[in-house]
């Protein structure tokens, strides 16, 4: 199959090339810079020049793919606006790759965060939330996946608040950049909520299964571990950092704290049950151990 990837060189990105390369797909990869464009060439990718706002770059790629994995977004999270700035970005990105793919029955893969349940464990059958700092993306990922009335086998791969890979990724590597930062190893709140997890190449996984076999207007779970305490997760950063460990105000967390607050543990059973998707990569934890002072 032909791939077109936006995002292809991040953390998830990289590992869903290579994944799609190691499984017989041909990738053309959105870069916007020389680095990428060598990034994604080095992994077996032909680089395709721009950035996601142009839209005529991404139409093109659809046009000439069998489908298409949505990756990108935007990488400043220092406010609520930058946030916002990047949600309209995504949208307007999905809305230009469904344009071109309605009526063909080819793939679109989307990407969006698990959802949060009190009391229980976030399942694939429940909506992800439409209002607060990442309402927009909800959203969005729900037009995309509405694309499947118009003739796109759309999907959506909800990752959890880790995707780590060599101790780094996702809400723990804010944690540890936070650290450095500060010198402490903090937590907010009591630190006893809970925070899913999976190791990029595991999610790489998921997004080629999504690609080729799941079903138009489906959501799927890449969750490897359903709930790691974030009072834990801070203990192995300390530790490995050499820093003290405390609880700190939701506050310091800048636009994310009220998030990172919350007890958000999910479930993958029924992607597992359905797709098949076994991950088999370090958990959380286990990977945080490496990393480096």
């Amino acid at each position: 199959m032909q791939v077109f990837v936006t995002g292809g060189t991040g953390t998830i990105g990289s590992a869903v090339v290579a994944e799609l390369v190691a499984h017989g797909h041909a990738v053309r990869g959105l870069a916007r810079s020389d680095a990428s464009a060598a990034a994604l060439d080095a992994a077996g990718a032909v680089p395709v020049r721009g950035s996601l706002a142009d839209l005529d770059v991404l139409r093109a790629g659809a046009a000439q793919s069998d489908g298409v994995i949505s990756l990108a977004f935007g990488s400043d999270y220092s406010s609520a606006e930058a946030i916002e700035r990047s949600v309209a970005e995504e949208r307007d990105v999905l809305a230009a790759l469904g344009e071109v793919l309605a009526g063909t029955g080819r793939p679109l893969v989307t990407v969006s965060g698990t959802p949060w349940i009190p009391g229980r464990l976030a399942t694939e059958a429940d909506p992800l939330p439409t209002d607060g700092v990442v309402g927009g993306r909800g959203r969005t990922v729900g037009a995309a996946l509405a694309l499947a009335d118009r003739g796109v086998r759309s999907t959506a791969v909800r990752m959890p608040r880790t995707v780590h890979e060599n101790g780094a990724g996702g809400f723990v590597g804010l944690l540890t950049a936070a650290a450095r930062r500060s010198g402490t190893a903090a937590y907010p709140g009591d630190g006893a909520q809970r925070w899913p997890a999976v190791h990029a190449r595991d999610a790489a996984v998921l997004f080629r299964l999504a690609l080729e076999v799941a079903p138009a207007g489906t959501a799927w779970h890449a969750v490897a571990d359903e709930g790691t305490a974030v009072r834990d997760i801070a203990t192995v950063i300390g530790r490995r950092l050499g820093l003290p460990v405390a609880s700190a105000p939701v506050e310091e967390f800048g636009p994310f704290g009220a998030i990172f607050a919350l007890d958000q543990p999910a479930s993958s059973a029924h992607t597992r049950d359905v797709l098949g998707w076994r991950p088999t990569r370090p958990g959380q934890l286990a990977d945080l151990e490496n990393l480096r002072p």
